[in-house]
């Protein structure tokens, strides 16, 4: 049983196909992740699968840094021997990943001599049959284009900023691809853009929403339940075979509006910082 890293993203998802395609639901973040890395090469990143001794990939991992290792599900003793190989492990300030796994990474890297926090808890869910919204708030839902890129990146900022991650990056290299390929929606009232949501590419059947995000002052209005709506019938539409998405457990709203959407549990994730 050993790792076998890279810097080849081609190459892991050659070497990771079969595992992937077994479970893509459980591997969204990696297959979403490495497809992005596909699309526009990432600098630093290290992608990696575990094997057992009959040649059958059972784990996997992402690490880009300075973003904290993304890891998929694996053996408990794969995420402890990926401490002792992991390129850069010593500038590791975080992780994340179902939350066996991740903890036991964590516990491994940190011995006796460092102390771990739960940031972030997260669940993954997937869309069952799809309920919009009835009835629907004001408005209607287009694809974002190319006018629309800078409130978009005002807005992915912002989006960021709720969620603990930095806002002040440019993250104009993140939302063109998604307008240019149709996969931002926007929901629109007769006094503009009120809240927007994004689709994943499809990769292994499956693509994952992320972000959903309305400005704080235009909530509670239906407008997040309608745009999440509309980008998950464009997906379907597209031949998405599973729709995908993480809600934040301590968002007890998100969570219920997702589940009226028709999205139903699947799995939970945690983020763990290192002190």
């Amino acid at each position: 049983m050993s790792w076998h890293i890279t810097e080849d993203v081609d190459a892991f998802r050659a070497a990771a196909h079969e595992h992937f395609a077994a479970d893509p639901a459980r591997n969204t973040v990696l297959l979403t992740l490495s497809e992005g890395a596909r699309r526009r090469p990432v600098e630093s990143a290290r992608y990696g699968w575990w094997s057992e001794p009959d040649g059958r990939v059972t784990g996997a991992f992402l690490f880009t840094l300075p973003h904290e290792p993304a890891l998929g599900p694996m053996p408990v003793e794969a995420a402890r021997a990926l401490v002792h190989v992991l390129p850069d492990a010593a500038e590791v300030t975080g992780v994340r990943g179902e939350e066996e796994t991740t903890e036991a990474f964590v516990r491994e890297l940190c011995g006796e001599n460092r102390a771990w926090t739960t940031t972030r808890r997260m669940r993954l869910y997937r869309l069952g049959t799809l309920t919009p919204p009835d009835p629907a708030p004001p408005g209607r839902s287009r694809p974002a284009v190319a006018a629309d890129i800078p409130l978009a990146v005002s807005w992915m900022s912002d989006f960021a900023r709720d969620i603990g991650e930095d806002g002040d990056v440019d993250y104009t290299p993140n939302i063109e691809p998604r307008v240019a390929d149709g996969r931002l929606h926007l929901w629109e009232t007769a006094e503009g853009p009120v809240s927007m949501a994004s689709i994943s590419p499809i990769v292994a059947g499956q693509a994952r929403v992320s972000p959903v995000y309305t400005p704080a002052e235009l909530r509670g209005r239906g407008y997040a339940g309608a745009v999440t709506g509309a980008v998950s019938r464009a997906a379907l539409d597209a031949g998405a075979e599973q729709v995908l998405l993480f809600t934040d457990l301590a968002n007890p709203t998100s969570n219920a509006l997702y589940q009226r959407l028709g999205y139903r549990p699947v799995t939970d994730h945690v983020g763990l910082t290192l002190s």
